[in-house]
């Protein structure tokens, strides 16, 4: 019988049930023989005793508990226990004096405990029984709590993963012609070009799939990522990528800013005739890191447009809700020629 087994079988109600009236029946029978010397009529005195009281434990267990005690109806709920109590040691003089020798007539069983005894030995039994029911709603209760958050941690990190997932480096193919057409013109830039799009790739797929990584890491590769593109811009465009601050002990969400740096590039520089800038300033102040990103507005269509205000940055709002609740703001301005994007993080050293 394996661990799973053994756990579902204590977890069955029935089972506990049954167990713990095994062990409150050797429990009196050793207290109702105290010589030590267990008769037959000492067995069927306690499962007698015991039948009678059982009954009253389960009204308060079935009936008042979830009626009155759960819907804190206490005043109410302390009346009909303390009835129910007086009923319950009523009911076992009452069998002890009247009836049992009407079912076992071969026996002659008397009572060896008064009424207030009784009712002792009944309020007993309900305070652990309450106790044990009020222990057993509280830990599935918490059982409860601890799958919901399970499943909304898992709901969360399989969100996150989505919106991770549409973070594609789509330049890819963009960058290969670019490093075919640097192999044509037999450039030596083109074996230094290849590892840097390689350890972009790398990056993303093996490095950038934890919760958090270093800046460091996530400036190195923005900053291949921004040499990969100047490749397509032939020096048309002022493309400029300035830290400020210290990023060596911090540690971020990964791919957060890149939505942001690549919208710039993809509908700032593209179709654009002069002037062209992509302006990118990282900044690390205390605990807050924050990036401004800001670009002319190229010549686009209405499709794209509505894509540069819509997919990329809802994506960053969706991720920065999810990881820094509370620990964020993003700022946009949108110009007539300009676009500008503002983040600031509070980042955990």
């Amino acid at each position: 019988m394996n661990i799973d087994k053994i756990k579902n079988i204590y977890r069955n109600r029935i089972v506990q049930h049954i167990l713990f009236w095994c062990v409150s029946y050797y429990v009196l029978l050793n207290l109702f023989t105290p010589s030590g010397k267990i008769e037959k009529i000492d067995i069927i005195y306690t499962v007698l005793f015991l039948a009678t009281i059982i009954p009253g434990i389960y009204v308060n267990l079935s009936i008042l508990i979830p009626r009155y005690l759960s819907r804190k109806r206490y005043f109410m709920y302390g009346i009909l226990l303390a009835i129910t109590t007086l009923a319950t040691a009523g009911f076992n003089l009452l069998f002890f004096d009247k009836w049992v020798s009407y079912i076992l007539p071969g026996y002659y069983f008397i009572s060896y405990y008064e009424f207030f005894d009784i009712v002792k030995f009944v309020v007993v039994f309900v305070g652990i029984t309450t106790l044990l029911k009020l222990s057993r709603g509280w830990f599935e209760l918490s059982e409860a709590r601890h799958r919901l958050n399970q499943l909304q941690k898992e709901k969360v990190e399989t969100e996150l993963k989505a919106l991770k997932g549409q973070i594609n480096p789509h330049f890819l193919f963009n960058s290969l012609n670019s490093i075919y057409s640097l192999a044509l013109s037999h450039s030596d830039r083109t074996p230094e070009i290849v590892l840097k799009l390689s350890d972009i790739m790398r990056y993303i797929i093996y490095e950038a799939n934890v919760d958090r990584v270093k800046l460091t890491k996530e400036i190195k590769y923005l900053e291949d990522y921004i040499e990969l593109q100047k490749l397509r811009t032939d020096n048309r465009a002022t493309i400029t990528f300035e830290i400020t601050g210290d990023p060596e002990n911090i540690r971020i969400a990964p791919l957060l800013f890149f939505p942001l740096i690549e919208n710039s590039f993809k509908h700032g520089i593209k179709g654009a005739t002069s002037q062209s800038f992509v302006f990118i300033n990282l900044q690390m102040t205390g605990d807050h890191v924050t990036l401004i990103v800001e670009n002319n507005k190229g010549i686009t269509d209405n499709v794209e447009k509505k894509e540069y205000k819509g997919i990329g940055l809802a994506n960053v709002q969706k991720r920065l809700e999810m990881i820094y609740p509370g620990a964020h703001q993003l700022k946009i301005t949108d110009g007539n020629e300009t676009f500008k994007v503002e983040l600031t993080i509070t980042h955990a050293k």
